[in-house]
């Protein structure tokens, strides 16, 4: 199943289905309407699914405080790799909701965020990403996890962790 999406090309091979979520045009099927966030790809295996967010940043470093020149430099990379840890947070917990509604969360939820970050600087905004989310970890009441798995990887990372669904650029 080939999906294009933000100027890159997946191939969810061994999907039930897979589509873009944040679905812009009216006339389609999986256009929502509603003023919530949305990840970029929803795709459903036969045991769980897989939401997928891309981004293409043109200035990487900005969100990048070990680059910091200065103590204001540090602080404003700070405060983007904030926002963008806060922004793909709730992408993921929006959709989580929009599924719930739709009586589509009835399996494991995995998060994958592709991003144009190199691969240290992926692995920090992952951890804090995993602790908010919270990945693999229920509350006393909750019946199941919210999110299973969250990562985030490059277009390299991806294609070595997950050969069965490479990606390009488009």
């Amino acid at each position: 199943m080939k999906i294009d999406a933000d100027g890159f090309s997946f191939d969810f091979t061994d999907a039930i289905n897979a589509f873009v979520f944040d679905e812009k045009d009216e006339s389609k099927p999986n256009y929502h309407g509603l003023p919530m966030k949305a990840v970029d790809i929803v795709a459903e295996f036969s045991d769980a699914y897989i939401f997928v967010e891309m981004k293409d940043f043109h200035d990487p470093d900005s969100y990048n405080e070990v680059l910091a020149g200065d103590e204001d430099d540090g602080k404003a990379k700070r405060a983007n790799f904030k926002w963008l840890k806060n922004y793909l947070k709730y992408k993921y917990r929006d959709t989580y909701i929009f599924r719930h509604a739709e009586d589509k969360a009835d399996k494991p939820i995995h998060y994958i965020c592709l991003l144009t970050f190199d691969n240290a600087l992926n692995t920090r905004l992952q951890k804090s990403l995993m602790q908010e989310l919270p990945v693999g970890k229920v509350s006393k009441r909750w019946r199941r996890e919210i999110a299973n798995s969250c990562h985030v990887l490059n277009v390299d990372r991806w294609n070595i962790n997950f050969p069965k669904w490479p990606v390009t650029r488009s």
